[in-house]
């Protein structure tokens, strides 16, 4: 179901409301989870000409999609574990960002792959990179490996401590803006005829006996409850994928085991280096990205044993971090440093005797019950190929005893409606109305974010030329993204916006506490608050903040768990 009424997919109060009406009067598709797979598949299924609704209880990409490495990336640990065949799908996936979906917000990234021993370490790196490479097609996105020197890899990496280096390989893997990917996925979507809601809340998934026929779902905005009629209802929450299946009444609900990751954020000057960093470490990886203006320093992969909605950083994960920052680089890197920290859970399947670290990053797609799919596990870098193989689950219920009569997936062949190349981009652009106002670094910075949809922010320029400053304690962001935000692309709160419209949360180096009161303004201003919910949003953000700060102090997960449950979403029930 096509649709050409809202061909760049914005998301404003007028497409929520409309999407609310056709939700009402039932779809084919009903997609509970808008991460970056309950996105995919909301676009995958309209491609095919399926009527599709979404509904997601907070914000698109409020929960792990927005809280990744930022990597784009074909694992090269998978590929040490000899899982070949998940390595070979995630290069693929990632040659078709790079090149075709989204090349506006995939970039290749160059690593660092530091050996330690002189003799045996590097045929050994070398023969999986060799795979790796040749894993990435036979005319790849990215250059292919190369060897360097002792002293060739601390001139790319002068931060590097030259007692740990006895040489390095250089290779290449792909970086992502996870939050704004998930969201243009979603403005896909809706460009393609789908019903998003943000802020919607699935109180019971609906049954007439084992037939699942909907859901009943409550607008955390309103108060008010609708019910959902849909053929089939996919359930792609991630981690809170059982627990969906228990409001299905599910007697046996899928397990799942989280596994939390943590990274950290420091200052762009406290390490002195030309590409990114990996290197093992006694549980997990150690990566040390460029990010914008900073360092995105991570991860750790442990089990998560506490509330879903909330993960929580501890005291003991960010001196753990450090401590393995620490002991490559020549930072010193402090908790003075750390301007920005953030946790996720990965949605892993149980698998019974493994660790966290140990279990598959495959997905795993089921049909507990006739008119309920769900997908579960994968990474994100394979969101397509697992939103691909859950449309096709539904199959069985949507041509019932005929699923060969499922339309193929269109979804490799349809980019973003942001991709460009955005150099061609800005050559297009150069003197358009509204670009006067704005520095070439800006434009670039923009370009690379919003790619086609650019101009959506130089028409509010041309109107309102003062958007084009930037914003109070905002790391370089401008008052046009934040109008943009509200205008066209669903945000509901200051939250949303601060942290994942724009990297602020990140970057800001105070949590976007002194930029949160001039968003709420801008955001007021254009959804039309009084006074009094613009002092509710900072102020509930501000609480935020303060919650999170206070779990970053704790020094256990039950304790940090605690801690921040005290200042919940509103929209979570």
């Amino acid at each position: 179901m096509s649709s050409t009424s809202n061909p760049r997919g914005r998301l404003d109060p007028a497409y929520r409301e409309r999407s609310w009406e056709r939700l009402r009067e039932g779809v084919d598709v009903l997609v509970v989870g808008g991460g970056v797979t309950g996105c995919g598949v909301a676009l995958d299924a309209a491609l095919r000409g399926f009527s599709v609704g979404l509904v997601e209880q907070r914000d698109f990409s409020a929960g792990t999609s927005s809280r990744s490495s930022k990597l784009v990336h074909g694992g090269l640990r998978y590929l040490e574990q000899l899982n070949v065949a998940l390595v070979r799908e995630a290069l693929r996936e990632r040659a078709l960002l790079l090149d075709h979906l989204a090349p506006h917000l995939v970039r290749p990234l160059p690593f660092l792959y530091p050996l330690a021993h002189r003799i045996w370490e590097r045929p050994y790196v070398g023969a999986g990179l060799t795979l790796y490479d040749t894993l990435g097609g036979l005319t790849p996105s990215v250059p292919r490996h190369s060897h360097l020197s002792r002293s060739a890899a601390l001139r790319a990496f002068p931060s590097l401590r030259p007692e740990t280096v006895a040489g390095a390989i250089r290779y290449h893997d792909a970086q992502v803006d996870d939050a704004r990917h998930t969201l243009e996925l979603a403005r896909t979507a809706a460009a393609h005829g789908a019903s998003l809601v943000s802020a919607a809340r699935v109180d019971r998934i609906v049954r007439e006996g084992d037939q699942v026929v909907g859901a009943r779902v409550t607008d955390a905005t309103t108060g008010q409850t609708h019910d959902v009629p849909a053929r089939v209802v996919v359930n792609a929450t991630g981690v809170w994928a059982g627990l969906t299946e228990e409001l299905a009444g599910v007697e046996v609900p899928l397990r799942m085991r989280p596994s939390k990751g943590v990274h950290i954020v420091v200052p762009g000057d406290r390490i002195d280096a030309s590409l990114a960093l990996i290197t093992k470490t006694r549980t997990s990886v150690l990566f040390v990205l460029p990010w914008g203006r900073s360092w995105v320093i991570g991860t750790t992969d442990t089990a998560w044993h506490h509330g879903l909605a909330h993960p929580s950083a501890t005291h003991a994960d960010l001196a753990y971090l450090l401590e393995q920052a620490n002991a490559v680089l020549t930072s010193d890197l402090d908790e003075t440093d750390v301007i920005g920290l953030y946790a996720g859970l990965r949605p892993l399947v149980d698998t019974e005797g493994l660790s966290e670290s140990e279990i598959s990053r495959e997905h795993t797609v089921r049909r507990p019950l006739p008119g309920l799919v769900t997908i579960a596990g994968g990474k994100y870098t394979t969101y397509r190929v697992m939103a691909e193989d859950t449309v096709d689950a539904c199959g069985e219920d949507l041509f019932p005893g005929r699923p060969d009569l499922m339309p193929p997936s269109r979804s490799a062949e349809v980019p973003l409606v942001g991709a460009c190349e955005p150099t061609e981009l800005l050559a297009e652009l150069a003197g358009s109305p509204g670009t006067e106002n704005v520095s070439a670094e800006h434009l670039d910075r923009l370009a690379h974010r919003y790619g086609r949809l650019l101009p959506e922010l130089l028409l509010h320029l041309d109107d309102e030329p003062e958007l084009a400053r930037e914003v109070p304690g905002g790391a370089g962001t401008l008052a046009v993204e934040v109008v943009h935000a509200a205008t066209h692309e669903g945000a509901l709160h200051v939250e949303d916006v601060l942290t994942r419209r724009t990297r602020l949360y990140l970057e800001a180096g105070d949590r976007g506490l002194v930029a949160a009161r001039v968003v709420a303004h801008l955001m007021g201003d254009a959804l039309g608050w009084d006074e009094q919910r613009r002092t509710e949003e900072v102020s509930r953000y501000q609480r935020r903040v303060a919650a999170e700060l206070d779990a970053q102090a704790a020094p256990d997960d039950a304790a940090a768990a605690a801690i921040r449950e005290r200042v919940r979403d509103p929209r979570i029930g």
